[in-house]
């Protein structure tokens, strides 16, 4: 079992808000906020970053026919909340963990978005999979809700974490399932000399603070600006359209045709379908400027609203595919050490989205376009990393526009190769909205 969520707080008292604008501004009024300047400074957001089409460590993605993904409930249980829930355009309460899983413990009160974030992290940290918690996941006849002994003990390592970062460190999230178990399923506990005497290990902190001697953030960005475009020609962007193909990780389940459409100020939407495999259907994960959607039909949890961590990722993805607003959708924007990408010296630029998000922009020094960026969701036991690699940028219309994505996150790596970008094209506004997809039937 896995566990995601950064902070359990600031994910609860999100929900509470958008329950219902009665505890909304109960919770505000104990913060001292105004309802206004709550607006403006965490308007929901989510993780749009495109769906991968491979199974990766949690598998909630397409499989191949014949097989269900490895978590959730059964499928006529999912239904079954969907019919219950209607499509009533009122706001609603999004679905947490507890209405769609069973034998919840020790991760209860937070939605299903983060619920799933949280097993990938858990599993990516003592490099398991499902299977390692779940007898017979991936096939038609697992008990998610049987608990086993590594159940057990990862409900066990949950309270630890929480109570070592809540007596030794305030309650900062300083220790994670990652801080011991780095991919092995039992900590390392004695150093080996190779180790010792080999060349470091290169990894920054999750957190970067203001370097001394390098450009200043307006540096970073008006030279960014200019080598896409120029600010002026950048600015006039106001949606695009992007399509092509997308291969999963080591081509596993064969190639798909994605869509990414973008519309400013905040709404994105990326559809991944498989025309020659009808019955995989359609991935779909849409944020229309206040409200994000995950549908995967082969999926055990075949459509979801986004709750939490993924809703404030989807909106800073919106918001960042538009340069110009770099400095609206991040705050306490700062300049890092310098870094590299492989064979590339780059420049790292970090700032903060809503409830507790971060995003990392590494742009190339030799050309100042952007060349990855990485943000990091929250989790209750560690944040979640989601990374998109830019690459192979062309001109379109006067815009300097990247037409290789390669987007990795806890559950599978895709490659997105467009063949056709257009600017400033209408987009229906229904294709940021809830995805009407149907959920498949049990295999």
């Amino acid at each position: 079992m896995r566990f995601g969520s950064r902070q359990v707080i600031t994910a609860a008292v999100t929900i509470m808000l958008a329950t219902a604008l009665e505890m909304g501004q109960r919770a505000l009024a104990a913060r001292g906020e105004s309802p206004a300047a709550f607006d403006g400074r965490c308007i929901p957001g989510g993780c749009v970053a495109p769906p991968s089409n491979t199974p990766g460590i949690l598998g909630r993605r397409a499989l191949p026919a014949g097989r269900l993904a490895r978590l959730g409930a059964t499928p006529d249980f999912h239904r079954g909340l969907l019919a219950q829930r209607g499509q009533a355009a009122a706001p609603t309460k999004p679905m947490m963990v507890e209405d769609v899983f069973k034998n919840v413990q020790a991760l209860k009160g937070i939605g299903v978005d983060d619920f799933l974030l949280t097993m990938g992290i858990m599993s990516a940290a003592v490099g398991s999979d499902c299977v390692g918690c779940h007898p017979s996941a991936g096939t038609d006849h697992v008990d998610w809700a049987l608990d086993t002994p590594r159940k057990r003990t990862a409900r066990r390592m949950v309270q630890m974490v929480t109570a070592i970062n809540r007596d030794t460190f305030s309650g900062r999230q300083v220790v994670t399932c990652w801080t011991c178990h780095r991919g092995r399923d039992r900590p390392v506990t004695t150093m080996t000399l190779d180790v010792v005497y080999g060349p470091p290990t290169d990894e920054s902190d999750d957190v970067l603070t203001q370097a001394q001697g390098v450009p200043s953030v307006d540096q970073v960005l008006n030279k960014y600006l200019q080598a896409i475009g120029g600010a002026q020609n950048v600015a006039r962007v106001t949606s695009f359209v992007a399509t092509g193909k997308s291969v999963g990780y080591r081509g596993f389940g064969g190639g798909g045709v994605v869509d990414v459409s973008a519309q400013a100020p905040d709404k994105r939407a990326t559809h991944i379908s498989f025309p020659e495999y009808a019955d995989r259907g359609v991935s779909v994960r849409t944020y229309d400027g206040r409200t994000g959607w995950i549908a995967t039909p082969l999926a055990v949890v075949p459509k979801y609203e986004l709750a939490g961590s993924e809703r404030d990722g989807a909106r800073l993805d919106a918001m960042l595919s538009f340069p110009t607003q770099i400095k609206q959708a991040l705050t306490n924007l700062r300049v890092g050490p310098p870094s590299t990408i492989g064979d590339k010296d780059v420049t790292v630029l970090q700032g903060n989205g809503p409830n507790g998000t971060l995003a990392t922009l590494y742009f190339d020094d030799a050309s100042g376009l952007l060349a990855r960026m990485v943000r990091h969701g929250r989790s209750p036991i560690g944040r979640v990393p989601t990374q998109v690699d830019y690459s192979d940028y062309r001109d379109v219309g006067g815009i300097k526009f990247p037409f290789r994505w390669t987007f990795a996150w806890l559950d599978g790596r895709d490659n997105f190769e467009f063949s056709d970008v257009k600017l400033n094209v209408p987009i229906d506004a229904a294709k940021f909205g809830e995805p009407n997809v149907a959920a498949a039937a049990p295999k």
